[in-house]
Parts: structure tokens; C-alpha cells; sequence
């Protein structure tokens, strides 16, 4: 009979097969990480900007419900929105931007469906007014 002594178990990982994956996928990047070539974009500048020929129409949305539409120097009170809506719209029609505000208790998905209702009205040109913290800068 063979005298075998029983083999002990390894309990140690080979790691040098990762090591070695390691090091192939860093020279392809090394390698193909030149070759792209980074998008240019080309940003407007600000002489290239329009003024705007026109005052926009504000609609205001109050924290008590309420709604206000000030053209130019003209405040027009609104019970709902929906009543507010279509007169924006007929004001709106001639190519006017809207500037839509809210005071800082309006819920904000209030504020994104009355943008939303006024551009299903016809309105494109729809914008959300910001008011700066003074405390802030």
C-alpha cells in the first residue's frame, strides 16, 4: 500500500485571473480614451440675445386661491384659474409670453398645471418667475 497523506483543503483565493482582467481592460481604456473626440457645444452669447420687444403678461397665483393677471399696469382679479385661463389665452394669442408666479405657499404641481393648461390653450411662450433672496447673495 501507498503511504498518501490526505490532501488539505485550500482556503485561500487565487486572485491573479482578476488581476490579470484588470489590467487588459485598463489598456483598452488607456488606449481607446484618446480617440474620442469631445462634443463641442455652441452656447449663444449674450450680445446675441433678443430684448424683449414686449412686456410679458403675469399671472400671478396667490396663496388664498385667488388669481391675478397684470398686463403692463392693469391688475384683472380672477376667482379660479380656470376663469383667468381663457383671457390669458386671448391676450397671449398675439405671440405675448406669459410669466406665470406663485407665492411661496402655492404647491408647486399648482403652479406646473396651470403652465401645462396654458400651453394646451395655445400659449407657447410660457415662463416661471423667481423671486431672489436678498439674504441670499
Amino acid at each position: 500500500m501507498l503511504n498518501r497523506r490526505p490532501r488539505r483543503q485550500m482556503n485561500q483565493m487565487n486572485v491573479v485571473p482578476y488581476i490579470d482582467v484588470m489590467l487588459v481592460l485598463l489598456v483598452i481604456f488607456m488606449v481607446t480614451t484618446p480617440l474620442f473626440t469631445p462634443g463641442v457645444i455652441d452656447v449663444p452669447s449674450v450680445s446675441n440675445a433678443r430684448a424683449v420687444e414686449t412686456q410679458p403678461l403675469e399671472l400671478q397665483l396667490l396663496s388664498d386661491g385667488q388669481v391675478k393677471l397684470v398686463d403692463e399696469s392693469r391688475v384683472q382679479p380672477f376667482e379660479s384659474i380656470e376663469a383667468a385661463l381663457p383671457r390669458v389665452a386671448e391676450l397671449a394669442a398675439s405671440g405675448r409670453p406669459v410669466a406665470v408666479s406663485a407665492s411661496g405657499e402655492a404647491k408647486y404641481q399648482d403652479v406646473v398645471k396651470v403652465a401645462d393648461e396654458l400651453y394646451k390653450k395655445g400659449v407657447k411662450r410660457v415662463a416661471l418667475t423667481v423671486k431672489q433672496d436678498s439674504a441670499a447673495r
